[in-house]
């Protein structure tokens, strides 16, 4: 199925935020992590993009392969905020196209390819060097929809209770929950 933009989704060009303070993709409250910033695009799709730090290399001054895929994972989520759906990662394959070097900004662009009931299928590419430049990586994946449960179930209670104390994250958890 075609997949549709929900009516109350951020407006293109509008920055999406982190979703949690503490997540290593997005969040602001992790020191070595990606910093990532995404906004919405036109459709159901997304702009994001972060730098590499020198906390992020595998070889020498270069990126760590988990850590770009983590990248992609990132956006490909990002995603769902387009979508009003909680929903989490079921597979994610990568294909690494050119090494990404320290220092290096690498824009990601992602879009949501079909929906089919709870599966949210959607592919993205990583550039160096500006939006047309040269693809570094990319990736497919199948997220899964979940409701906010799923993380009260099987997360950490410490986490999940700061995170249910935190205003903002249970105004978003409510949201998300009324899903068309």
């Amino acid at each position: 199925m075609k997949p549709v933009r929900h009516s109350d989704a951020p407006a293109p060009g509008e920055l999406l935020g982190a979703h949690y303070g503490q997540c290593f993709g997005c969040g602001d409250e992790q020191p070595h992590g990606l910093h990532l910033q995404a906004r919405a695009g036109e459709g159901v799709s997304i702009t994001a993009e972060f730098t590499v730090q020198a906390a992020h290399q595998g070889a020498p001054g270069l990126a760590h392969g988990g850590v770009l895929a983590t990248a992609l994972d990132e956006t490909l989520g990002s995603l769902n905020w387009l979508l009003r759906t909680i929903a989490v990662t079921g597979r994610l394959e990568t294909d690494f196209v050119r090494p990404v070097p320290v220092g290096t900004v690498l824009y990601l662009e992602a879009e949501v390819t079909a929906v089919a009931g709870r599966k949210i299928y959607c592919t993205a590419t990583g550039r160096i060097g500006g939006p047309g430049g040269p693809v570094a990586v990319r990736a497919d994946a199948l997220f899964i929809e979940v409701k906010v449960d799923h993380f009260i179930d099987h997360g950490r209670e410490e986490e999940i209770q700061a995170a249910m104390s935190d205003p903002d994250q249970v105004r978003r958890a409510r949201a998300f929950e009324v899903n068309p």
